[in-house]
Formats: structure tokens, sequence, C-alpha cells
């Protein structure tokens, strides 16, 4: 099976202001080409052995195979929540002509 030329990957933050910042920077770098932010979202969910509950922001971003790792590297360095932020991905099996390329284009170094 080839892997997918296109992947979103996704995380949540504490503040629409976290996740405009992730969503700026990743597309500014180029490793996304393009990202929406959406929310408030109420997540319920177990952290450090305790129930908890509380707003979150996601933040969705359109990537290439080839930049996903470093992708996801970047988000850990600049995510506000240290030791661990949700940080998933999921390839998109199928696309209209020519999102691929597009993806690519701009996730790629500019020369």
């Amino acid at each position: 099976m080839t892997e997918a030329r296109v992947w979103l990957v996704t995380t949540t933050t504490p503040t629409e202001a976290d996740a405009q910042k992730i969503a700026r920077t990743t597309v500014a770098e180029r490793l996304a080409a393009g990202a929406e932010v959406t929310g408030p979202a109420m997540s319920v969910f177990w952290h450090l052995d305790q129930l908890g509950e509380g707003q979150e922001w996601r933040v969705t971003l359109k990537t290439s195979a080839a930049v996903r790792d470093r992708l996801a590297d970047r988000i850990l360095e600049s995510h506000p929540w240290a030791g661990g932020p949700e940080i998933i991905a999921a390839p998109v099996v199928w696309t209209i002509d020519g999102y691929p390329e597009w993806v690519e284009k701009f996730t790629a170094t500019p020369e």
C-alpha cells in the first residue's frame, strides 16, 4: 500500500490565541499548507489519573507525508501543554485532483 500524500494533523490547545499561534507558525514555516482553528469545544478526559473537563480549541493542519513528522515536532516545541499534548494524524485517502500537489507545493522548501 502506498503512503498517503496528504495528512490531517490535529492538536488541541487551552486558548484560541495558542491555537492561532500554532496555525500561523506552522503554515509560515511551510510545515503545513493550511490550518483551521475551531472551538471552543467542551472536552472530558483523563489526566494525571483524574477525570477532568474543560474548554479546548482544535487546530487542524493540512500537510504532506514528507513533513508530517517535522510538523509534529514543531507542535511539541510550541505547545503550551508540557509533557505530551494530543497530536494525532490521519491520512487523506481521497481528494480531488490537484489537491495533493497544492499541499506538497506549500510544504516544500522554497527554491
